[in-house]
């Protein structure tokens, strides 16, 4: 089975978000990381490469002193100045990666996939628009697989930690709450998830219907 396949043409990209607060609308986008999950000639998930950026506020973004103290991230650390892009150049570069991917994989949309993914979707959702890049924009902008529900399904576990423990798979609180080394740790939870726990008999059922569906009213 190819990736196409298994996933109805959607390719499925974890995604983290860092940010300034909790309002997608006025807080800050800090950091996002974006890994292509990818099938393997012996039908095994792994991670892709990954794209990720560190983004300067937007102009009149809303810098939350208790988020910034829970992620550890300064804005104005020199070091991190001297990397970060702004929100357009990092997405567009970002995108532009993930639609290459895309075709090569002949995958039609990227859909994102996260632990509580409706909060990276709306952060990703919102700094789109403000960058007027939805032409750009490979992800379905509502469908979403969450890693959370997956995990409580698979583990009884929600806390994206607890639930790499459960799996077996190592997790360093000390690298926690980087957009990087969290989509990294959500991307391996969600292949193991995918490679340990069969489709059900009945997955793929491929008889035609006496109604056929097109892909719009399946989304």
């Amino acid at each position: 089975m190819s990736l196409r396949d298994r996933f109805r043409k959607f390719m499925p990209v974890v995604v983290d978000v860092e940010t300034a607060g909790f309002n997608s609308q006025t807080d800050a986008l800090l950091e996002i990381a974006c890994i292509p999950i990818l099938l393997n000639e012996h039908g095994v998930f792994y991670p892709g490469d990954a794209f990720n950026a560190h983004i300067e506020p937007f102009e009149g973004a809303n810098l939350e002193p208790s988020a910034l103290a829970f992620t550890g991230i300064d804005p104005n650390n020199p070091m991190r100045k001297a990397i970060a892009e702004d929100e357009k150049t990092a997405l567009r570069r970002i995108f532009k990666g993930l639609k290459e991917v895309r075709r090569a994989e002949d995958c039609r949309q990227c859909v994102l996939v996260g632990h509580n993914a409706h909060f990276d979707l709306g952060f990703l959702n919102a700094a789109v628009l403000r960058t007027n890049s939805k032409s750009h924009n490979p992800f379905h902008n509502f469908s979403v697989f969450d890693t959370v529900t997956l995990a409580a399904l698979a583990f009884g576990q929600t806390v994206l930690a607890r639930a790499c423990k459960a799996a077996g798979l190592d997790f360093d609180g000390k690298d926690a709450h980087s957009a990087l080394y969290d989509t990294q740790k959500t991307a391996e939870l969600f292949c193991h998830i995918l490679n340990h726990y069969p489709m059900l008999s009945n997955a793929l059922h491929t008889e035609q219907s006496k109604v056929e569906l097109t892909d719009n009213d399946t989304q």
